[in-house]
């Protein structure tokens, strides 16, 4: 093996293998390939942009936290790989955080700004929580300035902002009837520079990571629907890849939550699921390491990640009166009839996703083993 050759593993495991094996690493870029919607063939391009990124300059990531519980970066700090995780943050830079900087007082504020200066129209806005406008935006207020007027300070310096969780994306449980402090989502505040919206309570975490991941990859920000949600996350209704479909295919639910039913694992529609009415990737992409998710764990999705859901879906329990998607808009009591040809469909979808991850996995696994035998020492 030549120097250089040496010297290029030497800088590669610098950078990763503090954290992560190359094995483990390259598996963690199969996954953001099947999340992305890509081929198995693009993992060695993710984690050539991933690694060659960190050499180059790295995009300046600022992240404020507004009207919010922190729920999201609750979340984006326990992602599927935490430690992969941490390798893909030393890929960019995240030089603003409230929750998670050491800094605090007028030097964060002093360092916000130096950083926006110096990236100017570079930097990536992560926006967490609902904006208030109500009485001049007083209800939120950080270093003596409103959130109102922090995030059209901002605006000028910013590549794009991610309105991540749906408090940022649709204005959320603050912006619930009667919304008493005026609150409103990142895309009613900001008009020159793109927004994404990554709704959830709180949002996947591999979403935002899928986010970075295709910048960093491809330059460019990804495919948008009408909502201004990156389609490879929110193009597919949970109900489509639900493990429970098939018992709604068959015209099998739980009544009660201490029911027959509901001890045989059968469709939650009718005690208020809406899933037929959300689109998410909760039921294929699920947390803690894809272990489980709420309606695996029994609790019917609430819708959380729609516009107005606190309002639309409430009382949560409840079913929504009509089950759309079958060609006609079945009463539920009616689907076990008329869907007959569904039946297994969710099993059906959940198991390609499936297939798809552990294809994945196993080219990556392929790749480490090329690369050296050596390369999942740590």
């Amino acid at each position: 093996m030549d120097a250089l050759r040496i010297m290029e593993r030497l800088e590669r495991r610098s950078f990763l293998d503090r954290q992560v094996s190359r094995r483990e690493f390259l598996r963690f870029c199969g996954r953001m390939a099947v999340l992305l919607g890509l081929s198995d063939s693009m993992i060695p391009r993710i984690a050539e942009a991933v690694e060659n990124t960190v050499k180059q300059r790295r995009p300046s990531v600022i992240w404020l936290e507004f009207q919010d519980c922190a729920g999201n970066t609750e979340s984006f700090t326990r992602a599927s790989s935490p430690s992969v995780a941490q390798a893909v943050l030393e890929a960019i830079s995240l030089d603003y955080h409230e929750t998670l900087m050491a800094a605090a007082g007028h030097q964060a504020e002093e360092a916000r700004r130096r950083v926006l200066e110096e990236n100017r129209g570079r930097a990536i806005v992560v926006v967490e929580g609902s904006i208030p406008t109500r009485d001049g935006g007083v209800y939120c207020t950080i270093a003596g300035k409103t959130a109102l007027q922090i995030l059209k300070e901002i605006e000028p310096y910013a590549l794009v902002f991610v309105a991540v969780g749906t408090c940022a994306a649709f204005g959320g449980l603050p912006r619930a009837n009667p919304n008493p402090t005026g609150a409103v989502a990142v895309e009613d505040i900001i008009r020159t520079k793109p927004v994404i919206n990554a709704p959830g309570c709180p949002a996947n975490p591999d979403v935002l990571m899928g986010i970075l991941v295709h910048y960093l990859v491809f330059g460019r920000l990804p495919e948008l629907d009408a909502q201004n949600r990156p389609k490879f996350a929110y193009g597919k209704r949970i109900h489509d890849t639900c493990e429970r479909r098939p018992h709604f295919d068959a015209g099998q639910f739980v009544v009660r939550f201490d029911d027959y039913g509901a001890r045989q694992g059968y469709c939650l529609y009718k005690v208020g699921c809406k899933g037929p009415e959300t689109y998410n990737i909760c039921a294929s992409w699920r947390w803690n390491l894809a272990a489980s998710w709420p309606v695996k764990a029994g609790h019917p999705c609430l819708g959380c990640s729609e516009r107005d859901f606190w309002d639309k879906f409430t009382p949560f329990y409840h079913r929504i009166p009509l089950a759309a998607g079958f060609g006609v808009e079945a009463r539920a009591d009616q689907v076990g009839k008329v869907a007959v040809g569904l039946t297994g469909a969710g099993i059906v979808a959940h198991a390609i996703y499936t297939g798809l991850v552990r294809r994945a996995e196993r080219k990556a696994d392929e790749l480490a083993e090329q690369e050296s035998p050596e390369s999942d020492e740590g």
